[in-house]
């Protein structure tokens, strides 16, 4: 059982970054893809960024690619999405997600991964 929890969401006027931060409660040679995603009210959770196993291959949704970086520290067990350039359209609860399926490079659905974290709210105003 994997477990996963985001912090690092809050508050951010437009223009402005933030840091989320997804610790994993095991070893990260047990996962293997991970990824984030992000639900707005009323819409359905959508792709943002994933990256594989050794952080050597990373993928984006054209919704943010150039203001999100993804990335990990497979000796922290934690994974880091950096947004820069926030825009009121980036709030959204954000979730990191990880797979345990060592044939998957990197996803993009939803149900390519196993385990969710919590989510972590991030607020951008205008």
């Amino acid at each position: 059982q994997v477990r996963l929890v985001e912090s690092g969401g809050g508050l951010v006027q437009a223009g402005g970054s933030l840091r989320l931060s997804c610790a994993a409660s095991e070893r990260t040679t047990s996962t293997y893809a991970m990824g984030w995603f992000r639900q707005a009210p009323g819409k359905e959770r959508e792709f943002i960024a994933t990256i594989s196993w050794k952080g050597d291959s990373t993928y984006y949704a054209d919704s943010v690619k150039g203001r999100f970086t993804i990335s990990r520290d497979n000796v922290k067990n934690t994974k880091y999405l950096q947004m820069n350039g926030l825009k009121p359209e980036d709030t959204a609860v954000y979730y990191c997600a990880a797979s345990i399926d060592p044939q998957l490079q990197f996803g993009v659905q939803l149900d390519e991964y196993d385990y969710w974290g919590q989510g972590t709210q991030v607020t951008v105003s205008s």
